[in-house]
């Protein structure tokens, strides 16, 4: 059937009047979201999506999807992960398998749709993460003494000339990647007071990951790069580095490191499920020794993630769609 004009023009309308009227209506519904997307709600203000109330919405899959923050070799970190993705899958009574995921918008977009279930969110990304893919962080690394966290490292070659930040004025250095916490966002905020402001007094250059950053500046490629520690201390106990092949021009305070989250829309007792799973687990010695922390300890987005929202807002980051958009254009 072929429309004309006129009946073309009334139907697009009543198209565009009903998704209006749809959208007014999510809204009126939701007293509040807060920074969350338009698809989410925050009514009890916790600053994560809430878990919907419709049980045709909550997701109840037969397999698990889990993923890891992306790394240079996704293979060593499931190799780490194997004994975990089996008692999860035993405790929780579903199959569970590990997603290798290459950038952070790429994590962020698979639990958006639905693909991934259960993540561990980078420190920066755990934002974008919370509020455009309800992701809701639920635990983090720790040991007895509580959460072990990271520190924003600037690293340049041990040979090099360089020992004071100033030194690397006019100097190519390399974050990761936009949303990174420690490897863009904490440099941005906290440099400019100690006299170095990054696009201004160095050309920034994105490596994508921290791992990249490292290698990069072990090589040659780039002159020096603000990384996390955890991620340098890995890769120099894997000998993939050398612990002499860096100078540390600069060492932050302590951010916590990647949380671990699931979706927003699992069912409920799934959610209680999981996080008991996660904190009953005693990590084994390899993948403490790997990843660092013994166990699993529970965390709050709002209350334990502020420190590195302050961060990336003093840098002026924001954690829309828009922004998430604009940054992965940059690289």
């Amino acid at each position: 059937m072929t429309l004309k004009p006129t009946a073309r023009a009334a139907f697009i309308g009543m198209v565009l009047s009903a998704a209006a009227s749809a959208s007014f209506a999510q809204d009126a519904a939701c007293a509040n979201r807060g920074d969350l997307d338009t698809q989410f709600c925050d009514a009890n203000k916790d600053m994560v999506a809430d878990t919907p109330t419709d049980p045709k919405k909550l997701k109840d899959p037969s397999t698990l999807v889990f993923a890891f923050t992306p790394v240079e070799d996704p293979s060593i970190y499931e190799k780490l992960f194997r004994p975990f993705m089996g008692h999860l899958s035993q405790c929780v009574g579903k199959k569970v398998v590990f997603f290798p995921v290459q950038s952070n918008a790429a994590q962020i977009e698979a639990m958006r749709s639905g693909r991934l279930h259960i993540a561990a969110f980078s420190p920066g990304p755990v934002n974008f993460a919370v509020n455009l893919a309800g992701a809701v962080p639920f635990a983090i690394r720790g040991n007895d003494q509580g959460p072990v966290g990271m520190h924003l490292k600037m690293i340049v070659q041990k040979g090099s000339s360089y020992q004071k930040l100033d030194d690397l004025k006019g100097k190519r250095i390399a974050h990761t990647s936009p949303s990174s916490n420690s490897g863009n966002l904490a440099p941005r905020a906290l440099f400019p007071k100690l006299g170095i402001t990054p696009d201004k007094d160095y050309k920034v250059v994105y490596s994508g990951k921290h791992d990249q950053s490292i290698l990069g500046v072990k090589t040659g490629d780039y002159d020096a790069a603000p990384v996390a520690s955890d991620v340098l201390q890995h890769m120099t106990d894997r000998g993939v580095v050398g612990k002499d092949d860096f100078r540390v021009l600069y060492t932050s305070e302590m951010f916590p490191t990647d949380a671990y989250a699931f979706a927003y829309n699992l069912a409920p007792a799934l959610q209680e499920k999981i996080k008991g799973c996660f904190f009953e687990y005693k990590v084994p010695a390899e993948m403490a020794k790997g990843l660092g922390g013994d166990r699993f300890l529970p965390i709050t987005y709002k209350k334990d993630w502020q420190l590195v929202r302050d961060v990336a807002q003093a840098s002026g980051e924001s954690f829309t769609r828009e922004a998430f958009d604009k940054a992965a254009q940059k690289k």
